[in-house]
């Protein structure tokens, strides 16, 4: 453990933006998975629904700092492909 008191924070603070990073990460994933079993079911009207729902929160956790731009434009890309193939 750091004696300094600038560096106790730190860790704390680290801490707090990990387990942030971690659920937006995770809710990311979510809407991905949601999106993917609703082109499977082969429901277009709900996949482009889940999909913009996705974007949102892609784009949202680029402008927060948490996914790379290009990391985000890949899941981007992926997901309307994926609905695209059920059109």
């Amino acid at each position: 453990m750091a004696n300094i008191k600038s560096q106790i924070k730190r860790i704390k603070t680290n801490e707090k933006a990990r387990q942030r990073n971690a659920s937006a990460k995770s809710a990311i994933r979510t809407a991905i998975k949601k999106v993917r079993l609703a082109v499977e079911a082969k429901d277009l009207a709900k996949a482009e629904e889940l999909m913009n729902a996705a974007f949102r929160l892609i784009d949202k956790s680029v402008s927060d700092g948490i996914q790379h731009k290009n990391t985000a434009a890949r899941q981007k890309g992926e997901l309307s492909r994926l609905v695209n193939s059920i059109r």
